[in-house]
């Protein structure tokens, strides 16, 4: 049994084994892992048709995962867990790993998000890298990065997990740093690297924690033992995996790499920075909730680095002119509200999978929406060189339009229904980190409302030479997909579907009243969003936004501007120190271990030296040196008698 929110208890239940349709999990990561071989080791020879293979085996993946989505619905609510034993990973001593597949709800419509938004994103680079000359390189990594998060939620075991959780830590990096020709791209994949190394570690002690404790790194079996720790041990768990789900997801501390990973081409920043890898810190804790429903301080540091990670980034987002950065703090903020409703417990898991999918529909748009601007712009990405970009690239600006209302929460849209739950759970569980919650919201108005003003209205700030245009089809067609979602993706939460749906998984448990009606807090959530809007109107949209940015601004805009110096924290805190410690370790060693160790026979060849000196091998020499010394007897010798 799993102990629940609220003393209420559900069984563990064993997952059936895979047969039919589901008996082909294994292909849904199999074929873009096959692509990702076929275009990285084919080389120059698939050059010309690569990208299209690139692209079709995703699309594959993601008709296999709606074709078992539905066959999924069609099992009764006890037996939506099936598991698939491939083959014994490794053995030693007891620990017996095998590789184990587990599709269940979450794990489905994770399936769904991965491989739908990530085959539009495919499509969509098709026309976005149509000029660049590694393009057949760029779609391998692209195929390699969704076999690895789909292998990421389709783990039956931590190891597994782990194995996807490094493999799309490995794709992001070819993928940030896929420009290497230019240092700051280089430079930002090396960053993300090492930030989500230290990430990694409290994932791997967690999981070296598990097989102590209970023998094993199976869900099944660890939630059905957890039960068994003390409160001491499990809240140890609950927080190094939160370390893990910080590096992943760029919550605080471990943010300062996001921003930077926009070096990265526009489609990398919709596939990694939006829809997938950044939402795997997420996907951990839901995963893991018998762990923290255990561990109540464990969920306090959630939520407490849930609300810090929210106005983070949305600081950010305020004070950042590069269009793909802004975006990047919304993603910070955004993830944050999704963490805040995992660390709410059983009352917001259902709602943390629920915004992480809309988000993945909205922010994947809006990113791409970027890069169409982007490509207009002759790749230009101050929005302060925009303005009235909306009559030039009409198709662009609606589709962005529509992610735009659904990121504030727009009445209808789908951030609306996803965003206004995990207020009311919040202010439901506690009225402070509620009002936190619904401040964020209305930050998120302001700092999305600036983003469209500066880029679609205000005054034409264009350079001389640049002629904005619409992208191709190959480009338009996806934003106009995800807009759509970005509209119609709420009408999920109706008559808590998804609760229902994800019930297996991440239990049902009584549920708090919020303190008002949520008709009522809706109202409120609307109009503290309609405030920021308005402000953003007042500041930016009636005035005519200069070219440059204005150096005499005030300390929280400077803040904003060098991302509420993250960069500086770390470099004072850790980059310093490190260093420091390092050249004092080489003086150390250089003066100290390596003096002693060659002091010793420096001193000896020096006396050797002397000694030649005096061993010339000369007789009337020795015959001097012997008379000296007799001479030198017989005088001693007299001064003793004489005294």
């Amino acid at each position: 049994m799993i102990a629940l929110h609220g003393g209420e208890t559900i069984p563990v239940v064993d997952p059936t084994s895979a047969d039919g349709v589901f008996s082909l999990l294994w292909l849904i990561i199999a074929l873009p892992l096959a692509g990702a071989a076929i275009l990285l080791i084919g080389g120059k020879y698939t050059d010309k048709w690569g990208h299209l293979l690139g692209t079709a085996l995703p699309i594959g993946s993601f008709v296999l995962s709606v074709v078992m989505f539905f066959s999924l619905l069609g099992r009764a609510d006890d037996d939506r867990q099936v598991s698939q034993h491939l083959y014994t990973w490794f053995e030693v001593g007891h620990l017996d790993v095998g590789m184990d597949l587990l599709y269940d709800p979450l794990s489905a419509l994770f399936l769904l998000l991965i491989t739908g938004v990530g085959s539009l994103i495919h499509v969509y680079s098709i026309g976005y890298m149509s000029h660049d000359p590694r393009r057949r390189r760029f779609f391998g990594y692209l195929n390699l990065f969704v076999s690895a998060m789909l292998m990421l939620v389709l783990a039956e075991n931590y190891l597994g997990l782990f194995l996807g959780w490094e493999g799309v830590g490995l794709a992001s990096y070819l993928l940030i740093s896929f420009w290497q020709h230019k240092p700051s791209a280089a430079a930002a994949g090396k960053k993300a690297f090492v930030i989500n190394r230290v990430g990694d570690m409290g994932l791997s002690l967690a999981i070296m924690m598990f097989f102590v404790l209970f023998g094993s790194t199976s869900f099944t079996v660890i939630s059905e033992n957890v039960a068994n720790a003390s409160e001491t041990q499990v809240t140890i768990l609950g927080l190094l995996l939160l370390v893990g789900a910080c590096g992943k997801s760029a919550q605080f501390p471990l943010q300062a790499w996001l921003l930077d990973a926009m070096e990265g081409p526009t489609p990398v920043s919709a596939l990694i920075h939006a829809a997938t890898m950044v939402t795997a810190g997420v996907y951990l804790i839901v995963r893991s909730n018998f762990v923290f429903e255990l561990a109540p301080h464990a969920q306090t540091a959630v939520v407490v680095v849930a609300i810090i990670s929210i106005f983070w980034g949305a600081w950010i987002g305020c004070a950042k002119d590069d269009i793909k950065k802004a975006l990047a703090g919304s993603t910070m903020s955004q993830i944050g509200y999704m963490m805040l409703a995992a660390g709410l417990g059983v009352a917001g898991y259902a709602f943390a999978i629920f915004h992480l999918l809309m988000h993945g529909f909205f922010k994947a748009n809006m990113f791409l929406g970027a890069g169409s601007v982007m490509h207009g712009m002759d790749d230009d990405v101050d929005m302060r060189h925009y303005g009235m970009v909306r009559k030039a690239m009409p198709i662009t600006y609606l589709t962005f339009a529509m992610g735009y209302l659904a990121i504030i929460g727009f009445p209808g849209f789908s951030g609306f229904w996803s965003k206004d739950k995990i207020i009311e759970t919040a202010l439901a569980d506690n009225w402070l980190v509620g009002l936190c919650a619904l401040l964020g919201a209305g930050v998120t108005g302001f700092y999305m409302t600036r983003m469209m003003l500066m880029t679609f209205f205000t005054n034409k700030r264009w350079e001389k030479d640049v002629h904005p245009h619409e992208s191709p089809s190959v480009m338009t067609v996806p934003l106009i997909v995800l807009a759509a979602l970005s509209v119609l993706g709420g009408v999920l939460i109706l008559n808590d579907w998804i609760v229902d749906f994800l019930a297996p998984v991440t239990g049902v448990g009584a549920h708090e009243d919020p303190p008002l009606p949520a008709l009522v807090i809706s109202i409120i959530a609307v109009c503290v969003v309609a405030v920021g809007v308005a402000l953003a109107w007042v500041l930016i949209g009636k005035r005519d936004v200069p070219r440059e940015a204005p150096q005499d601004v005030s300390f929280v805009t400077r803040a904003g501007r060098e991302e509420v110096y993250g960069n500086l924290i770390n470099d004072t805190l850790v980059v310093n120190p490190g260093r420091h410690a390092v050249a004092g370790s080489l003086v150390l060693d250089d003066k100290v271990v390596d003096g002693v160790l060659t002091g010793g026979p420096m001193a000896v060849g020096a006396l050797a030296t002397v000694g030649r000196r005096v061993q010339n091998g000369y007789v009337r020499s020795y015959a001097l040196s012997l008379l000296a010394g007799t001479l030198i007897v017989v005088l001693a010798l007299l001064a003793v008698n004489l005294t």
